[in-house]
């Protein structure tokens, strides 16, 4: 097992493992963490100059870690490459530049660890670089003028999705086995489902985002990661989840460690299932359609049973304009706090069209205004959880409305900004209320389009049960496994 050479086209043997098959490698004593490092490396320097998924290398730090981890290690992914997105999740003296040309041009670099990095250190990953991001994470498309376009490795013609594009491409196309996410509206969802991964939004206060920070845009942003198996995804949950000194709020810790729900039966299951989207935003390929309704088909020869239903509150019209307050607010803070990094106020030259838009409304908005949307996305939140608590356990969707659309659908026009912001709102009809409610939901890779590219099914469960919506995850790759699927562009 120690194939380590990459030429033209060949592929080495670590790159179809995921994270828990190269752990247990190193466990037993068949590779050593550097070996796993180099191979990595060697695969993103092969395919990277075309899929533009890592901007931020650090191969030589990398390969002086893991000549430091000798020895057994006590983290469950002891000398496991991974890269981190470049969108939160500090690491100590590397660059992060969050998307933008401001932060790139004064070359400004991390002070220290997030406790999130931390976790995944003690963990035992061993980080090769940042991914890229679109410019400050606000669109579902990965192509900043920063850094350029993340290219799809199914078809490089076609966008990863985003905001965690950069790290999607980068797991799908088997540079690494898993890399960090986050999602503010469905950036870990979408990436997933446009890549052909697994993509677990987790529940709010799940993950921590200190020191610096108590949570992301009140509430409405999670960490996590982009995995090609239900058993990674569970098992780097445990890994970093839970309460950190100083966070201001936690999700009820599990009864057990998500890895044993991994194979454990869910018992029979009332799922609804919604095929448009939500207040008719929008419409939903014919494709994925079928796909949806085929999910229900598999989960109810599962011994489930299936309902074309979802909760009312989806339909309330008033969803976009308070989601949208929240992001415009969002966006005009971070604006000012990294005015700081580069020691001057920043202006519309500084960001894309749509950022400085969004920062102008943001700035725009009263505090009773912006105070108005914290309380009715409370009250929405009640009105979503009741459904769960009133006999559904889990809602099937898809994840985004349409298969991968072409690089360049969501660049914003610097006449009509708005026009992109409008299309990435529709685009994550499915995904952005769960941030809102604060609900765990995954996006599963079950099913591909006709011309090739992939489908995610998201299923959405109540508060606190990324237990069940693992068990469920787990059933489904069994039983309609995607782990021997490869997309063109892979190491």
């Amino acid at each position: 097992m120690r194939s380590l050479v990459i030429a033209s086209g060949m592929t080495d043997d670590f790159s179809r493992l995921d994270a828990t098959g190269q752990a247990e490698l190193v466990r037993r004593h068949e590779v050593t963490p550097l070996e796993l490092v180099d191979a990595a490396i060697a695969r993103i320097e092969h395919l990277n100059p075309t899929l533009n998924a890592v901007i931020h290398p650090r191969f030589e730090a990398a390969r002086a870690e893991a000549r430091a981890a000798v020895g057994p290690g006590s983290g469950p992914f002891h000398g496991v490459p991974f890269l981190v997105k470049d969108l939160l999740c500090s690491t100590a003296g590397d660059p992060m530049h969050m998307g933008t040309r401001f932060l790139r041009d004064v070359g400004f670099r991390a002070p220290h660890d997030s406790f999130l990095a931390q976790k995944l250190r003690a963990a035992g990953f061993i980080i090769l670089g940042r991914t890229n991001t679109p410019e400050l994470g606000t669109l579902p498309a990965t192509e900043p003028d920063a850094y350029g376009p993340t290219r799809n490795p199914w078809n490089p013609e076609h966008s990863t999705g985003g905001s965690s594009g950069g790290s999607a491409a980068a797991v799908a196309a088997g540079l690494v086995p898993a890399a960090h996410a986050n999602d503010g509206g469905g950036s870990i969802r979408i990436p997933a489902s446009e890549c052909g991964l697994v993509g677990l939004k987790p529940s709010r206060g799940r993950t921590s985002f200190g020191p610096d920070v108590g949570d992301g845009m009140g509430g409405m942003v999670c960490e996590g990661t982009v995995t090609r198996s239900v058993r990674d995804t569970a098992g780097i949950l445990d890994a970093i989840a839970g309460h950190m000194p100083g966070d201001p709020y936690t999700a009820p810790p599990p009864g057990r460690p998500y890895g044993q729900e991994v194979g454990t039966a869910p018992g029979k299951l009332r799922v609804g299932m919604l095929l448009r989207p939500p207040a008719n935003m929008g419409t939903v390929h014919a494709e994925v359609a079928a796909a949806v309704d085929a999910t229900g088909g598999l989960l109810a020869e599962l011994g489930h049973e299936v309902h074309v239903a979802h909760p009312d509150a989806l339909d309330e019209p008033e969803v976009g304009q308070h989601f949208s307050t929240m992001y415009a607010t969002h966006v005009a803070h971070l604006l000012e706090t990294l005015s700081v990094f580069v020691g001057r106020p920043l202006g519309r030259d500084d960001v894309d069209p749509l950022n400085w838009s969004l920062a102008e409304l943001g700035n725009a908005c009263s505090a009773n205004r912006y105070l108005a949307s914290v309380d009715w996305i409370h009250g929405y939140t009640r009105r979503l959880a009741g459904w769960w608590e009133h006999g559904f356990d889990l809602l099937l969707t898809p994840t985004v409305p349409e298969p991968p659309p072409l690089l360049g659908a969501f660049r914003p026009d610097p006449e009509m900004p708005v026009v992109a912001g409008l299309r990435a709102t529709m685009f994550a009809a499915f995904t952005a209320p769960f941030n809102m409610s604060g609900q765990p939901a995954i996006s599963l890779p079950l099913h591909w389009s006709s011309g090739g590219l992939p489908m995610g099914m998201q299923l959405v469960a109540a508060f606190g049960h990324e237990d069940l919506l693992l068990r469920v995850a787990a059933q489904l790759e069994s039983a309609q496994p995607w782990a021997d699927r490869r997309p063109a562009l892979h190491a």
